[in-house]
């Protein structure tokens, strides 16, 4: 196997791993939904999230991945996917429901 090969062997598990929901919310959301800084709506809250359920999943998630208020796109973390600032939502949606 050529070196460039080999590199990109050991680099394809790296490169193709995207961080689940929960290790997503806990790394880049959980700063600011846990304590509701900002008035950020916390983990958990049935009643600050009921308002924000009813505008539906894909416009919260638009709200994720673009910002809104004090919040910054994709929790201020661009390296994110959209993939995985979804999956950290549905994390997040779950415990409201």
């Amino acid at each position: 196997m050529t070196k460039t090969l080999l590199g990109l062997a050991l680099c394809a598990p790296l490169l193709a791993a995207a961080a689940d929901g929960p290790t997503v919310y806990n790394q880049n959301c959980a700063m600011c939904h846990v304590p509701g800084l900002a008035n950020a709506p916390k983990f958990g809250d049935k009643a600050a999230w009921a308002p924000r359920l009813e505008t539906g999943r894909d416009a919260l998630l638009a709200s994720a991945l673009k910002g809104k208020g004090a919040m910054p796109p994709k929790a201020g973390n661009p390296k994110l996917s959209d993939e995985e600032v979804a999956s950290a939502l549905d994390h997040l949606l779950a415990s409201v429901r």
